[in-house]
């Protein structure tokens, strides 16, 4: 990809456009405490912790829940879906290079993103993974059933990272068969397009369930990032 080369400088590629999208529109219904963007997390809330995560990006564009106003962000309102939100950000977006970000998943390792930014350079399309830690069976009438071998199974992680192109022409083609994709990722290998696993960490878990917000807790009394 033209411009994508050349030493990084925290996290930027020089030359090329870096917007970082953040879908914060979620209602947080499993948790049960409003939207989840405005959850607090070490006295801050998980979309604060997501935009300082990437306060070195060229641009951030963030999707919000009607009703609901950022002082100073470049906002854009929430569809019903994730992949009606990320639609509208990417309409907004002014990026070359595209990152796609859980606001529900506050803590961004560097290190992780660095080598995503690597990966989109060489791919176009990339997206963080890591193993599947436990034994991985199959439930047959609510009896432990066929054990799967987790050998080739990863757990997909949030930031996935695009040439806004590729990605931008992926949303363009669902929308028109009215089809819907629980990430990115999958949305532009339904397209055609190859994405590469990357490894990720495991900091960067998704608040999704009351009790990983007391996980979420804990870590940020010694979050370093």
């Amino acid at each position: 990809m033209p411009g994508l080369s050349g030493p990084r400088r925290r996290g930027r590629i020089p030359g090329v456009k870096v917007s970082v999208l953040l879908p914060a529109a979620g209602s947080g219904e499993r948790i049960g405490r409003g939207p989840k963007a405005f959850l607090q997390v070490g006295g801050k809330t998980l979309l604060d912790w997501a935009l300082e995560g990437f306060s070195w990006a060229d641009e951030l564009v963030v999707a919000l829940p009607p009703g609901f106003q950022k002082e100073g962000l470049k906002t854009v309102l929430g569809g019903q879906t994730r992949q009606q939100s990320v639609y509208n950000l990417l309409q907004a977006a002014t990026g070359e290079v595209v990152l796609v970000h859980d606001v529900a998943r506050p803590f961004v390792v560097r290190a992780a993103v660095e080598r995503l930014m690597e990966a989109v350079r060489a791919v176009g399309a990339a997206t963080l993974a890591v193993p599947v830690p436990d034994t991985l069976v199959r439930e047959e009438d609510q009896q432990y059933g066929e054990v799967i071998s987790r050998e080739h199974y990863r757990l997909v992680q949030t930031p996935q990272a695009f040439r806004r192109a590729i990605l931008w022409q992926a949303h363009q083609q669902a929308r028109a068969q009215g089809i819907e994709f629980t990430d990115d990722a999958q949305l532009v290998q339904w397209l055609g397009h190859p994405v590469a696993l990357v490894e990720g960490d495991r900091r960067m878990f998704k608040v999704t369930y009351p009790e990983d917000l007391a996980l979420a807790e804990g870590l940020a009394q010694v979050w370093s990032s």
